[in-house]
């Protein structure tokens, strides 16, 4: 199973969708990036070095300006109709996930170093430290309990 399918199925388990987001919106974290490093279960730095750079990369481009005008649409925006914003809203949501899915089939060609597969806390926390490191790595604990 590829990266992107694993992601979809993997994010739909219960938990995994509030840690993720939680990461995300009270730590900074990449959604994409943690998830590949679940997949890959990789603690090579010059990997995740190139994960993070490549996340950063699409998430400053594409992602996160995409997630600012989806936020921005919740709220009404008189005189426009709620249904016509709301379709537009559906619209910017979907082209934000597409981005993620492109930043996901990115993150695929990088070469885990397969030599030994770390365990699913080892990687998450390699993967949440290149991203930042600052991270305490206890953020990353119901993330990985819902992984698990």
């Amino acid at each position: 199973m590829g990266l992107w399918n694993w992601a979809v199925d993997t994010y739909g388990r219960s938990g995994v969708a509030e840690a993720a987001l939680a990461l995300q919106d009270d730590h900074g974290q990449n959604v994409p990036l943690l998830l590949w490093a679940a997949f890959a279960r990789t603690t090579d730095p010059e990997a995740l070095a190139a994960a993070a750079a490549l996340a950063r990369t699409w998430e400053t481009s594409a992602i996160l300006p995409l997630r600012g005008v989806r936020r921005a649409l919740k709220a009404p925006l008189p005189p426009t109709p709620d249904a016509a914003r709301e379709a537009l809203r559906a619209q910017v949501k979907a082209a934000e996930l597409a981005a993620e899915r492109r930043l996901l089939e990115a993150l695929e060609t990088i070469d885990p170093g397969r030599a030994s597969l770390a365990s699913l806390s080892d990687a998450l926390a390699a993967a949440g430290r290149a991203w930042d490191p600052s991270l305490d790595p206890d953020q990353l604990a119901s993330l990985a309990r819902a992984l698990a």
